[in-house]
């Protein structure tokens, strides 16, 4: 049994090595701490790593993260610091690095590049032209659609990288990315700023697979339903593109994986298609694995995603793909709230027993508690929502899924109390019910 240690381990590689019973019996898992969400901004990196390292060397056969920050290029530096395989630091960093990333793409795949330039915070409107707008502005930083919007106009643009939490986007939240950087890569760009980009059209897709020494496969495509707002509502595998764009979708996925210099690990390429006029435009590339998507893929072929992220991690081919799963359609639903709100009943351990024992194969958990406000939507999410709960299930066709996803949800028993401006701008508040809600952002 090979020993795998878990960089920055998320609620995802809990609950899905889990329930992936087959997994225990080839990899005995280790979770170092702490969690990805429990990492603080001012977290002493290098300290962890030379800690960290000391404590497992010898002692595992191989590192994993399926955390964007501060996993993925910790979990490289680590492995390499460990004698262990793994994706170069230096290939993750160009890959996490939004300018240096859209660079390398554009050299090899520009018909799928959007025009893109950095903002200069110090002039008006980032001192881009006005024909420039409207445009789409992300950190060249950071990750889960943290600070990524639709710009209208020049104000609108310095009304945004003036908010606080740009401020602290650009003072904190970069500082691991750049300890890293500086002292593990050869990398020289630094990433405290912005990027402005072509708004792009169409639906959005991910394709995630993993690279090796010598080729790069793709385990499958998943659409992504958005809110008007840019959040995400439910993702849904197989994808529903035609045959010819979802071979274009996997050849550029190829060649941007491959520009980068990625090998031994996951990743996921986050992508807009029109289906109209055929384009296939990139958004980003992550390198890593997307841990809400590896039942999805078992559902549908047969292979975990975590079932290829442990091979890499300790050196093995990962399995060959081709099988059959269970089920001919598997989706994912975040739960969110669009508004504030106060939550009266989140479901007990008992309650997620019972909605996962609905039918087979389902997956969920809750992400709140009773008296709980969430309102937070700056800086715990993508500015619009808050996710409070998640549910991953399959079924024979798509008719099946929606009859599960609503018995599902009706069975956790979510109840939230919204919270809202008054005529005298008082706090009133107005009962809202389940995940179906309109307060609560249902489909």
């Amino acid at each position: 049994m090979k020993r795998v240690l878990v960089a920055f381990p998320t609620a995802w590689d809990e609950r899905q090595l889990a329930a992936c019973k087959r997994l225990g019996e080839r990899y005995e898992i280790v979770y170092a701490s702490p969690r990805a969400e429990d990492s603080p901004w001012d977290l002493d990196v290098l300290g962890w790593v030379e800690r960290t390292a000391r404590e497992h060397e010898g002692r595992v056969d191989g590192v994993f993260t399926s955390s964007d920050d501060p996993g993925a290029l910790v979990a490289a530096v680590l492995a390499r610091r460990l004698g262990l395989p793994g994706p170069s630091p230096d290939a993750v960093a160009r890959a996490q690095h939004k300018l240096v990333s859209r660079t390398l793409q554009r050299a090899v795949a520009p018909e799928a590049v959007p025009r893109f330039e950095r903002v200069d915070p110090t002039r008006p409107g980032g001192g881009l032209p006005p024909e420039r707008f409207p445009c789409f502005v992300k950190p060249i930083r950071a990750a889960f659609s943290l600070l990524a919007r639709r710009v209208e106009d020049a104000h609108a643009l310095d009304a945004h990288l003036a908010r606080p939490a740009a401020h602290n986007c650009l003072r904190h939240f970069v500082e691991v990315f750049e300890a890293l950087r500086r002292a593990h890569t050869a990398l020289d760009a630094d990433a405290r700023g912005f990027l402005a980009e072509d708004v792009l059209g169409g639906v959005q897709v991910t394709a995630e697979g993993f690279a090796t020494g010598d080729e790069i496969v793709v385990l499958g495509v998943v659409d992504s339903t958005l809110h008007p707002s840019g959040s995400f509502l439910r993702f849904d595998a197989p994808s529903c593109l035609p045959a010819p764009l979802l071979r274009r979708v996997e050849d550029v996925t190829a060649r941007v994986v491959r520009a980068h210099g990625l090998s031994d690990t996951m990743f996921n390429v986050e992508l807009m298609v029109d289906v109209a006029s055929s384009a296939v435009h990139v958004i980003e590339l992550n390198p890593r694995m997307c841990g809400q998507f590896a039942d999805l893929h078992e559902k549908l072929g047969g292979t975990n995603g975590y079932e290829c992220a442990l091979s890499l991690a300790v050196g093995e081919r990962p399995p060959r793909l081709g099988g059959a799963g269970r089920w001919a359609c598997a989706v994912s639903r975040p739960l969110r709230t669009f508004r504030p709100v106060r939550v009266l009943a989140a479901p007990s351990p008992a309650d997620l027993r019972a909605a996962e024992a609905l039918a087979e194969g389902v997956l969920c958990w809750s992400e709140c508690s009773a008296g709980e406000v969430l309102s937070d939507f700056e800086t715990l999410e993508d500015g619009h929502s808050a996710r409070y709960g998640i549910v991953n299930l399959g079924g024979r066709d798509a008719a099946e899924v929606e009859a599960r996803l609503a018995a599902v949800e009706a069975r956790l028993g979510f109840r939230f109390v919204e919270l809202a401006r008054d005529t005298h701008g008082q706090r009133d508040a107005r009962e809202a019910h389940d995940g179906c809600d309109a307060a609560c952002g249902g489909t």
